[in-house]
């Protein structure tokens, strides 16, 4: 078989159970179908996967995949993504990491890692060229993600060994541990470290030595010049440069959606002291990138300057652990955010559901119906001591922390309480947006096929809140305005088909989607110049549309239709109570319908077989069919 140009080459499969791996040709048909990254772990996870099977159990399978710009000068970043049937909602686990180790893997010749069986000793894999060595991992057990990372590059005697790891919550099965790449880059979302640290996996570590070559040089540096110029041009470069996605924050308190004690307080009257902007100004000391090719480096590098703290250094933070810990768990003080922070990525957890967990517990004792005593801690908004000790109690299981370490859902069916304010979507909880805000993003939550997630369809556009852009768009003006509803339907098949790609390609969504430098036009010329295989707008957003039903049909098998696209209660029924949107909730059902419409699926959420078959998924209509699923045309 050919090997395809821009891609590594090779599937590699590692046999946990016999300590066995091998390496496979990467079928060029799947690759041009589904692209890479994202796409590929998604075909594999429907087929390879069967229903039912114990997420953490030795049957599950772990998937690692890069993207055709991975290796390339492009200014997007690279990336990977991580997926397996998730601990913490039953269904599809999957989550996305810019990192090194992405390059790194494919220059091994890597474009995919399946990782099978269980190890009956802890290991960690070094991945090399040459194959596979499994590393004795028993003195590892038990180590923070970055003694880890020190410890396997100090073994290897190589500090360019790129390596992802888990901490003691993921050999504790917390349900949503994360793998951490480069020390603080997490693959944090649906327990995939978890999944990981099951099959007695400590870590992996990557190295190569190969490169990648493009099959038309001189029209893909014609490409990437125009995409250079584009994030140079872009106005959001500066400020996404100096901060990040940290000055989402105050975004937040100008609009109203930020997810104060609980999303109880839309807006708050410290947003500044918790802010990114502050955090430019008195607390970061330079900037990173999170991988090699970026033109747009964000990742920021903190230190604490004064007081108690003084002297604490590390990596971010982002927007969701920032708000996570300040806003949604009422806490003002900053520097113990950032360490709380520092601790819960060391620990490698969710920073996004650990956040909610302890939210949802000040909550019930707010409404009386948890006392500090069975807790066993004192429960009050904000106390930074008793968020950091639940961290740790939920890292090694130890009291009430035994129950939120099974994620927000299964923690309120076992205290069977709380469950109206348990915010999650299918088992994953909700960001730090508040959707009676922007219901578009609500739309997204609803619907996203990993659970309430923003990053499935991130459709940024409605901030601007711009009806001419909606109307240019998507033919409907409340589409581009984050209070509207008409339209959303349209705009989140257009964002999600989008996103497919781009975390097909394994760019940086932050970038490639969000500053709109990497739309379906310039993606099929990307990819048409580095593969020679000649694929026009229309087919790479059909990829896109390929890679969101074969996701749906994973789901759809498992059991999932309408009714699981729901917002928990309080979206749907409490009005706002302050702040710009006062007074909103969510229109949920109006927005699901057209959604569904326009993607070709029925009022209850199953794809048409006509759809699939459009897609060129006829064997898997065929299979949901076999299973006794009816599609209708």
């Amino acid at each position: 078989m050919t090997r395809l140009k821009g891609y590594g080459g090779k599937v590699l499969r590692v046999d946990l159970t016999h300590r066995t791996y091998r390496a496979e040709e990467l079928d060029p048909s799947l690759a041009k179908a589904f692209i890479g990254g994202r796409g590929l772990n998604a075909y594999r996870l429907y087929w390879e996967v069967p229903p039912g099977v114990d997420p953490l159990g030795p049957e599950n399978k772990l998937m690692i995949a890069t993207g055709p710009l991975v290796g390339f000068p492009h200014g997007l970043g690279s990336r990977l993504n991580v997926t397996s049937r998730s601990p913490l909602t039953g269904l599809l686990g999957d989550s996305n990491a810019g990192t090194h180790f992405s390059e790194e893997m494919k220059f091994a010749g890597y474009d995919q890692i399946i990782i099978e069986g269980r190890s009956e000793r802890p290991v960690y894999l070094y991945i090399t060229e040459s194959g596979v060595e499994f590393m004795d991992a028993e003195g590892l057990w038990g180590f923070t993600v970055s003694q880890t990372h020190e410890a396997i590059r100090h073994e290897l005697g190589d500090q360019r060994v790129q390596v992802g790891a888990v901490g003691p919550a993921a050999e504790n099965l917390v349900k949503f541990a994360g793998v951490f790449f480069n020390v603080y880059r997490a693959a944090g979302r649906t327990g995939m470290g978890t999944v990981l640290a099951s099959k007695n996996v400590k870590a992996i570590a990557v190295r190569g030595d190969g490169y990648i070559e493009a099959e038309n040089v001189d029209e893909l540096i014609k490409v990437i010049d125009e995409m250079l110029r584009r994030i140079y041009e872009n106005p959001q470069y500066w400020p996404r440069r100096i901060m990040g996605t940290s000055r989402v924050l105050m975004a937040g308190q100008r609009l109203g959606f930020l997810p104060g004690r609980h999303f109880q307080d839309p807006v708050v009257d410290y947003a500044y002291d918790v802010s990114g902007e502050r955090l430019a100004r008195e607390y970061n000391v330079k900037v990173r990138a999170c991988s090699a090719g970026c033109a747009l480096p964000c990742a920021r590098f903190f230190m604490i300057k004064r007081g108690p703290l003084a002297g604490l250094m590390g990596e971010g933070p982002e927007y969701e652990p920032l708000g996570g810990f300040t806003v949604r768990v009422g806490n003002r003080d900053l520097d113990r955010a950032l360490k709380i922070i520092l601790k819960v990525a060391d620990y490698g957890m969710d920073a996004i559901t650990t956040s909610e967990v302890i939210a949802w517990l000040m909550e019930l004792r707010q409404r009386g119906e948890i006392t500090d005593e069975e807790a066993g801690v004192k429960l009050e908004w904000g106390n930074p001591d008793t968020i950091e000790e639940l961290v740790d109690m939920i890292a090694y299981r130890r009291g009430i922390g035994k129950v939120l370490a099974e994620g927000v859902k299964r923690a309120s069916e076992m205290l069977n309480r709380g469950k109206d304010i348990a915010f999650h979507v299918k088992g994953l909880e909700m960001i730090q947006a508040d959707p009676r805000a922007l219901k578009g993003y609500g739309l997204g939550f609803a619907v996203a096929s990993r659970g309430a997630d923003h990053l499935r369809s991130e459709p940024f556009v409605e901030v601007e809140d711009d009806p001419e852009l909606g109307k240019k768009m998507f033919g409907e003006p409340e589409a581009a305005m984050r209070l509207g509803v008409k339209g959303k339907g349209k705009l989140i098949n257009y964002f999600e088909d989008l996103n497919a790609i781009v975390d097909s390609f394994e760019s940086c969504k932050n970038t490639a989607e969000n500053m709109l430098i990497l739309d379906f036009d310039m993606a099929a010329r990307a990819y048409t110049a580095i593969t020679g295989i000649h694929v026009t707008e229309s087919e790479m957003r059909e990829a896109g549309m390929r890679i969101v039903n074969i996701e749906r049909a994973y789901l759809v098998r498992e059991g999932v239709r309408r009714s699981h696209d729901r917002l928990p209660k309080r979206f749907l029924e409490e009005p706002l109570r302050s702040g710009p949107a006062k007074g909103h909730v969510i229109e949920l059902d109006v927005m699901l319908d057209e959604y569904y419409d326009v993607r070709g699926w029925t009022r209850d959420g199953v794809p048409r077989r006509s759809t699939l078959l459009r897609l060129g998924l006829k064997e898997v209509a065929m299979d949901l069919e076999a299973r006794g699923i009816k599609l209708e045309d």
